[in-house]
């Protein structure tokens, strides 16, 4: 099926919570009709008010206009009903926890509601897009979306690829995540962690490492990235940064670094132990950082802003 056909159809999105809601808030800016569900009555019944809430930050950057808003949140139906959400779906992406049993179940029930035509997407953030697909009778319809958060800011969206997958899913899929407006890459094998999450998780242990060894406290580490080599990397990726350098002299820094670098295959002991006091992070105000309700909040809109900035400067 054509991407742009999909769009003319109705769109479900299964699961209202963290990532959920703002899939269905970008998705409504483009697609006829929009529906939402969730198990949680509560969860679900708070949808429209965090869509909302989203939008505010977009208007008063001056990203949307009022009437916008209001056209892309007619579109969105809140749904209680699995059956209902998803019956004349042309698309359905699931945002459910992170759980492999439970995204089975999911889209175990969705083959009895769907058409054989309906695409079946998976906003899974780590889990193999293989391992979901096995029980489904279409396997091949099945691709993975991994949005980054907050998804209705970050442009990039993983398209992943599993051993099942057709092609013209996967090509169908990519172009969708383009005519919504986001900044889409091809996962061409479907291996644990994608693209975004092996980098980062890779960068994360190398952090914690040298907290744990006493190198530096968190807050310089953390520095060292945002006022250091992160601050180009919304311009040049990694890639990119090592060919401009001189991949003779990456060569030469690799043999001499790589030997000192974090190997180990577990959770380190720093982060094990945080996990066990309960210092979860910005959810039990305390982690490698204190997270005062006060200082989550200004944080988290501070983000939003920068990132929206930082996102409408690279797409020009």
């Amino acid at each position: 099926m054509e991407s742009t056909k999909l769009l003319e159809q109705k769109i479900a999105v299964i699961g209202a919570g963290l990532m959920g809601h703002a899939i269905a808030q970008l998705l409504a800016a483009k697609a006829n009709e929009v529906s939402l569900f969730d198990s949680n009555r509560q969860v679900l019944e708070s949808a429209p008010a965090r869509i909302r809430s989203n939008f505010g930050v977009l208007l008063g950057l001056g990203f949307v206009a009022r009437d916008q808003v209001e056209l892309a949140l007619s579109k969105i139906r809140v749904c209680d009903n699995l059956e209902d959400a998803v019956t004349g779906a042309g698309l359905v992406i699931e945002a459910v926890s992170e759980d492999l049993a439970l995204k089975r179940q999911i889209f175990a029930a969705l083959e009895n509601h769907v058409s054989s035509e309906t695409v079946l997407c998976s906003n899974t953030s780590a889990i193999s897009i293989s391992l979901i697909a096995e029980s489904l009778e279409k396997k091949e319809r099945l691709v993975g979306t991994h949005f980054w958060n907050p998804p209705h800011i970050v442009p990039c969206v993983e398209v992943i690829r599993s051993v099942y997958t057709s092609e013209e899913t996967f090509e169908t899929v990519y172009k969708l995540m383009k005519q919504i407006g986001k900044r889409p890459v091809k996962v061409l094998r479907d291996v644990p962690g994608f693209l975004g999450n092996r980098m980062q998780h890779a960068l994360w242990r190398e952090a914690m490492s040298l907290v744990q060894q006493g190198i530096a406290t968190p807050e310089d580490i953390d520095e060292v990235v945002k006022s250091g080599f992160g601050l180009r990397m919304p311009f040049l990726g990694p890639l990119e940064t090592a060919d401009l350098a001189g991949l003779d002299l990456s060569f030469e820094v690799h043999e001499n670094l790589f030997p000192h670098l974090e190997t180990t295959a577990k959770p380190l002991p720093v982060l094990a132990e945080k996990v066990e006091q309960g210092d979860l992070g910005a959810k039990t105000g305390r982690g490698f950082h204190k997270w005062p309700k006060e200082k989550l909040e200004q944080v988290l809109t501070e983000r939003d802003h920068f990132l929206l900035k930082i996102s409408r400067l690279i797409s020009g």
